[in-house]
């Protein structure tokens, strides 16, 4: 069975979740005689196609920008051909130069697809975009929701109800890299060790400013990994704090970002807006046994983290009660190791990649069959 993944960015390019969630689904469906390719947009896609061990990568230039929407007029070609390979085509959405290619190339092969996020930004250009999306939905055979709580509150999705389908996002641990002593010590000669952890693309609704706020005048230690486009934005307002507790590390390798999470208290995650729908980088804490620290948004990130048990839950955008949350798991080490336990028992329940390679292996069968 071969599938053909459309997103606008992938890895070597980006480093973000969704990235993540792709790789481990082509990972895990690859015992299942699954067949995987990725098909993306660059900025400097050379060599144009890479083949990575889940899945061979075709990149292709992307011409401009709308909205934070990548377009590429090589794409539509190239898209042309990966069809014509595929028997599946698997769409992780938002991406609306997707539906144009969909649209474009007239494709007739059976099609699924990811939902990972509302369109909540670009709401004055929604207007425009809502009914190519809704043709877009309405061609897909199969919709997937990756967390119960997202699939009840998008009102997207309501629309398409028969067509949706649950199936969480899951990581296998025998993906990641093995802790290596030397990174480890060399990572905590750099930034120490119990300190609050976020990992993921710096970007407008993750919060992160809410974060500095919130350590302060505190003896809170911070560590955020990754890059994006409110990066500098966050550095000035860091330095305009005063702020010696926070640690900016850019983007890291994959054994960086293990040790990182062992030398860890905790994973925090303050993102205040829908666009954040499910949280992997709460889910690799919970897989490494960390107690995690999310905000009540609606989304997949409190069905990752259920409040008092994995972790500590708060009010979004609201400086204090993060505080009061990092405070209680700083002063409580116990109640950290405790939380962090449960949450590796709710990830080895929900969460494993296995578990979500087997769903979705099911679920291209189900609709080659139909």
């Amino acid at each position: 069975m071969r599938v053909l993944h459309v997103y606008r960015t992938y890895f070597p390019d980006t480093q973000g979740g969704l990235e993540e969630v792709i790789r481990q689904i082509c990972r895990n469906t690859s015992s299942h005689q699954v067949e995987s390719r990725v098909i993306t947009l660059s900025d400097n896609p050379d060599p144009a196609m890479i083949q990575s061990e889940e899945a061979d990568v075709y990149r292709y230039k992307c011409t401009f920008e709308v909205a934070s929407c990548g377009v590429s007029f090589s794409a539509i070609a190239g898209f042309k051909r990966l069809v014509a390979w595929a028997d599946i085509i698997h769409y992780h959405f938002p991406w609306p130069f997707a539906d144009l290619l969909h649209l474009l190339s007239g494709v007739k092969k059976p099609c699924v697809m990811t939902y990972h996020s509302d369109v909540v930004r670009q709401k004055e250009l929604l207007w425009l975009y809502r009914p190519l999306m809704r043709y877009f939905l309405g061609k897909m055979d199969r919709i997937v929701a990756t967390s119960p709580n997202y699939a009840a509150t998008s009102e997207s999705l309501a629309v398409f109800r028969d067509k949706v389908e649950l199936i969480p996002i899951g990581l296998n641990m025998d993906s990641y890299p093995p802790l290596k002593s030397q990174v480890l010590e060399r990572m905590k000669a750099r930034v120490g060790d119990d300190f609050f952890l976020f990992i993921g693309v710096l970007r407008y609704y993750k919060g992160l400013n809410i974060l500095l706020d919130a350590i302060k005048g505190t003896d809170l230690k911070v560590v955020i990994v990754g890059s994006g486009p409110v990066e500098r934005e966050l550095h000035l307002q860091a330095e305009g704090l005063g702020l010696d507790n926070v640690h900016f590390l850019g983007c890291v390798d994959d054994d960086e970002k293990v040790v990182l999470i062992e030398l860890s208290r905790a994973m925090v995650f303050p993102s205040n807006q829908r666009s954040e729908a499910f949280g992997v980088t709460l889910l690799e804490g919970a897989m490494y046994g960390k107690a995690l620290i999310s905000t009540e948004i609606g989304t997949g990130t409190s069905y990752v983290n259920k409040a008092g048990v994995t972790g500590l839950v708060v009010t979004p955008n609201d400086p204090q009660s993060l505080r009061d949350a990092m405070m209680k798991l700083h002063q409580d080490p116990v109640l950290a190791i405790e939380m962090g336990r449960a949450a590796h028992k709710r990830y080895e329940s929900l969460f494993t990649g296995l578990m979500m390679g087997e769903r979705y292996a099911r679920l291209y069968e189900s609709v080659l069959d139909n």
